[in-house]
């Protein structure tokens, strides 16, 4: 008997979740206040119900009461949405998609991010198999105008901020395909934008070609690249949809909303 009064409380309390859930989903459907008669017609409950569980949420501030018993989400549920944000990290956001991406194509994925005039290598999947010593490891940095990654950056600067970046480093190069010319670099970032993507040519480390996609916060801000590194004569055009479908992946765990077109 007692079993069963158990089953009938889990029961009942998994109902009352989903109640709760139901009428905030209800709420996030309007950007302004919604009536008890609306909410309750949207979500199938009735009146009565809705209104006790509404009073609770309340009470709790999930959900606010505005003027004339309308409702309208709470700013506990923004507080709460701002200490998961702080706790998301793009490291451990990308971890999983990066082992993912590099099981589909067997060569070196990298996560990296900008600092200052350099990009650094936060976290890498690869594996022996992939042919490729891994030249820089993690922690290591690059210069921005000869990495994919750190064209991406780039490319979402001013054209001021391009030359300042051109005059402080002089753009100096590693090996013959390096961009050591400003307009050349520039012309090579109008692509960059036009394309979504951005390449390496060999411009680091001969033998070593790389393609790179960006990843997004929340607010839309370029906060980091991911980037697939192979020998020269491996690296394969089908792997460019593959990346930027896993960058964009990763971007909407940290809240990004694409802009629709």
């Amino acid at each position: 008997m007692k079993a069963d009064q158990n089953i009938d409380n889990n029961q009942a309390s998994i109902q009352v979740i989903e109640r709760m859930i139901s009428l905030l989903d209800a709420l996030a459907a309007h950007p302004d206040p919604v009536s008890l008669k609306d909410l309750a017609n949207s979500t199938g409950l009735h009146p009565s119900t809705a209104h006790r569980i509404l009073n609770d949420m309340v009470s709790k501030r999930f959900v606010d009461r505005a003027d004339a018993g309308s409702y309208r989400l709470g700013m506990r549920l923004l507080e709460l949405g701002n200490i998961v944000k702080s706790r998301l990290n793009v490291r451990e956001a990308a971890l999983d998609y990066m082992r993912g991406l590099h099981r589909r194509t067997h060569q070196t994925v990298n996560l990296s991010v900008r600092q200052g005039d350099e990009i650094v290598y936060i976290d890498r999947a690869f594996s022996e198999r992939s042919g490729m010593q891994v030249v820089r490891a993690i922690g290591g940095r690059a210069p921005l105008h000869l990495t994919s990654t750190g064209k991406l950056f780039l490319s979402v600067d001013d054209p001021k901020s391009v030359r300042s970046y051109a005059t402080r480093t002089g753009l100096a190069g590693h090996n013959k395909n390096s961009i050591t010319d400003l307009a050349k670099l520039e012309r090579e970032l109008s692509l960059v934008r036009a394309r979504g993507y951005a390449r390496d040519n060999e411009e680091l480390e001969l033998g070593v070609r790389c393609m790179a996609a960006g990843i997004r916060d929340d607010s839309g801000k370029l906060i980091a690249g991911l980037s697939i590194s192979a020998p020269a004569d491996r690296l394969q055009e089908d792997w460019l949809d593959d990346l930027v479908r896993t960058a964009n992946e990763i971007s909407e765990v940290l809240g990004y909303v694409p802009q629709q077109a």
